[in-house]
């Protein structure tokens, strides 16, 4: 009997510690990773097909971002340059400090092959003599790296270095700090994959496990190896860039595609020294949480049962082929279209239908008589027309004469 009540027991407790677990496995697989679950302080898991950030912690403080700033050092090289070019080292360039190539003033190399330099072993160097081939000096090419941030929509990342050193500057008065937000940086690292007309040659250089060259003169020899260890990490890794200084701590940007949906991750100050594992823990588990509860859906809906609408005042409306003299009515529709959207299981999309006031005739048939708004998460996604589907004319004098002209001849 105490035999039996022993095996009871340990199998409800069995039982139990299966179900915890089985608990614990949908949490993890349903919800977004809590602030406390990940070591970065800033961290966002971006859509990169429409841009929207589905994870935020802290993600629209600026930080600084260390070597990550050499993604758009190589997309501004990549579309200000060709990559046949010679590059001549500046004394400027030749004493930046590790981690560097090791070139000399006035040694000459072809672009392309810094560009490898730049990005495989993040080398402090070539992003300096980059910087001053293509923008004449480190400053004036900083204006092209904040000029192009600008366009693509980051007010609150600030470049001094085309390597990430920290830095600051005095700009009308106040001082800025070499800067961005994860927000933005994921927003770069998409248009550098996704929009820029380089993304092929970005993805190229940044995919490559490891890249050999000498200089012009043939020379010196250089070997480079990509140091992005992510893309080994997760099946469909795209692209990446780590990034360390003593004020950002570990940085990371990375993008990963699968199944047809692409994510971006961008974390700021992921743990200092030693403990250099965190972005890669934290890239992971935002990535899987991306993959497990995402998908595609449809949202696009035609609204089928819009209401007449009464249009006030004299006009002439055609049924059949009987022109009508009396007040006119216009039935709206929408044209059919397609909006497919990566959504998590629990999101809904939210349509509202705004028809303008007070129609007044003419009208003419496909006028845009008001449009549908999509709203998710409070955020307007896409705004759609609302068309008249058919046509009602003023009754004025021009009208009436031509009306009875017809009556006449008919």
């Amino acid at each position: 009997m105490k035999k039996l009540k022993k095996i009871f027991v340990l199998t409800v407790l069995f039982i139990i510690q299966i179900n915890h677990s089985f608990n614990i496995y949908v949490k993890a697989a349903t919800e977004a990773p809590s602030e406390t679950e990940l070591f970065a302080k800033s961290a966002v898991l971006l859509d990169g097909d429409s841009g929207r950030v589905l994870y935020n912690k802290d993600g629209n403080t600026p930080m600084p971002m260390a070597s990550t700033t050499k993604i758009m050092t190589l997309i501004v090289v990549l579309e200000n340059a060709k990559l046949s070019d010679t590059v001549t080292v500046s004394k400027n360039a030749a004493r930046q400090p590790k981690v560097h190539l090791g070139m000399r003033e006035n040694q000459q190399f072809k672009l392309e092959d810094l560009c490898y330099s730049l990005m495989l072993e993040s080398h402090n160097d070539s992003a300096v003599a980059l910087a001053e081939h293509v923008g004449g000096s480190v400053e004036k090419f900083a204006a092209m790296m904040n000029e192009k941030a600008r366009d693509i929509g980051c007010t609150n990342t600030y470049y001094i270095t085309p390597n990430g050193l920290d830095a600051t500057v005095k700009v009308g008065g106040k001082e800025k700090s070499h800067s961005t937000t994860a927000t933005e940086l994921a927003k770069i690292m998409r248009y550098c994959i996704m929009i820029s007309p380089c993304k092929e040659k970005f993805l190229e250089i940044t995919r490559t496990p490891s890249h050999s060259f000498s200089d012009i003169s043939g020379k010196g020899s250089y070997s480079c190896n990509n140091h992005n260890a992510f893309l080994q990490m997760m099946t469909g890794a795209l692209s990446g860039k780590t990034g360390f200084t003593g004020k950002a701590g570990y940085c990371y940007v990375g993008a990963l595609e699968r199944e047809g949906k692409t994510f971006i991750v961008a974390l700021l100050a992921c743990g200092w020294p030693n403990n250099k594992t965190y972005k890669w823990k934290d890239t992971k588990k935002l990535m899987e949480y991306g993959i497990e509860n995402y998908d595609y859906r449809e949202v696009f809906e035609t609204k089928e049962d819009f209401e007449a609408i009464q249009i006030p005042g004299s006009c002439m409306v055609e049924q059949g082929k009987e022109n009508l003299w009396k007040e006119g009515k216009i039935k709206p529709y929408m044209k059919k279209d397609s909006m497919k959207l990566l959504l998590h299981s629990e999101e809904q999309m939210k349509i509202t239908y705004n028809i303008r006031q007070n129609l007044k005739p003419p009208i003419k048939e496909n006028d845009i008589i008001g449009t549908a708004e999509y709203w998710l998460n409070n955020e307007k996604i896409k705004v759609y027309n609302i068309y008249s589907g058919n046509e009602i004319a003023v009754i004025d004098f021009k009208l009436c004469v031509k009306q009875i002209i017809n009556e006449i001849l008919l």
